[in-house]
């Protein structure tokens, strides 16, 4: 019988979820770049509420979900606060990614050229019931929360790993609300009727 040469330095499970990680960051970006791209020649009619509160909270949520846990991934930093990891846990943060990049993909794809990274309205804005809308108003947030959920599963580390979760938290808690006023103004009773037959982020829960 031939064996196969056992390899000399395997992967540990950490390093591989912490490529997971990054992989599913890059895909997130390339997901969005096209939409991105598309929406940049979409004229704003109200950028009211560009304001720096709106960037403070943008900041937050970046630093949560990309610069913590990419400094935690590149360095180890912070050593003390890592803890041991499981192929369980590895297995169910990698599909929790997948089912995020999917959501993503599909919320951009529903949203057309309405989309923005800030709360803004366009020239030609419409109100999208249908698609991932249908069953929830803000599915982008649904998005990324299971993101920070995939995040927290895929990397072992108290700070890195929750750091997802508590800065998009931040920034859904203090959004939310003014995105959905922001709305009311701009649709008004078409959106009040949204809202009664619609959760925000869960459906039929929350």
């Amino acid at each position: 019988m031939i064996s196969l040469p056992l390899l000399a330095h395997p992967v540990s499970l950490v390093t591989l979820a912490k490529c997971i990680w990054a992989l599913g960051v890059v895909s997130w970006y390339l997901l969005r770049l096209p939409f991105e791209l598309k929406v940049r020649r979409t004229r704003v009619a109200d950028a009211t509420h560009r304001t720096l509160r709106e960037y403070t909270l943008l900041t937050i949520s970046t630093l949560g979900l990309g610069i913590v846990p990419a400094v935690f991934c590149l360095t180890g930093w912070p050593r003390g606060l890592t803890y041991a990891t499981s192929p369980l846990q590895v297995t169910a943060g990698a599909l929790v990614f997948i089912a995020a990049l999917w959501l993503f993909w599909r919320t951009h794809r529903d949203l057309g050229r309405n989309w923005s990274v800030t709360l803004e309205i366009k020239e030609t804005h419409q109100l999208i019931t249908h698609g991932v809308y249908r069953a929830v108003r803000h599915p982008m947030y649904s998005a990324f929360f299971l993101w920070a959920v995939a995040q927290a599963l895929l990397l072992p580390n108290l700070v890195a790993g929750l750091s997802g979760l508590i800065g998009f938290g931040i920034l859904f808690a203090f959004r939310v609300g003014r995105e959905e006023q922001m709305m009311r103004e701009t649709f008004g009773p078409q959106y009040d009727a949204y809202m009664q037959r619609t959760k925000r982020i869960i459906p039929g829960v929350y």
